[in-house]
């Protein structure tokens, strides 16, 4: 029974310390940059009676978390995000390089022996701003929308997936070329998938 109870505490040892439960401090200030790839699928709205348009938004970015630890399960963090995707919509044959970014709250729960995290964001704004492509330049602004996720963190770092709903509520058009509707009534709508790898550090 000696033993067991040994190779019991000695498994557990084991496991913290491969987690890195040291990155889940019971309180405290905390930084996570992190490496990420977008995968997501668009419907851009020209309003009635056009037709909407759909499309791919594809591509590789930055981020940055930096928050607190509210004890060793709850963490709250401001959250940005900075990408140069590439943007494609099927009905106008644009094929573009793009800047985007976004920024909000998150909340989190996380759970430091199974090296476990989810955490819900809220996007408070945002642009995605393709190149010119086909004659048509628009410029997409003030993002809304939320981001839920989760994490498997191991040593010092940290493997994520995340699911992204966001709407690009006003639009800038500075080249129209064939665009139907005007900018008032121009609207896009991204859903994707966030793959990332982050480092999660404590001060």
């Amino acid at each position: 029974m000696l033993k067991l109870k040994s190779f019991v505490l000695l498994g557990i040892s084991s496991l913290i310390t491969l987690t890195g439960t040291s990155t889940f401090a019971a309180g405290g200030l905390f930084a996570e940059p992190m490496l990420t790839y977008e995968s997501g699928e668009s419907t851009t709205s020209y309003g009635a009676p056009f037709a909407n348009s759909t499309g791919t938004i594809k591509g590789v970015g930055l981020g940055a978390r930096l928050g607190f630890h509210l004890s060793e399960i709850f963490f709250l963090a401001a959250d940005a995000r900075y990408a140069k995707p590439q943007v494609k919509d099927s009905s106008f044959n644009t094929d573009s390089n793009a800047t985007a970014y976004n920024y909000g709250p998150v909340i989190g729960i996380q759970v430091p022996i199974l090296g476990l995290r989810v955490w819900a964001s809220s996007i408070l704004g945002g642009e995605l701003d393709p190149e010119i492509s086909n004659g048509i330049n628009m410029k997409f602004t003030k993002a809304q929308g939320y981001r839920v996720g989760a994490g498997f963190h191991i040593l010092m770092l940290s493997l994520n997936l995340e699911y992204q709903d966001s709407n690009y509520g006003s639009t800038t058009v500075e080249s129209a070329g064939s665009t139907p509707g005007n900018a008032d009534s121009i609207s896009l709508k991204n859903k994707a998938y966030i793959a990332s790898l982050s480092f999660p550090l404590d001060f």
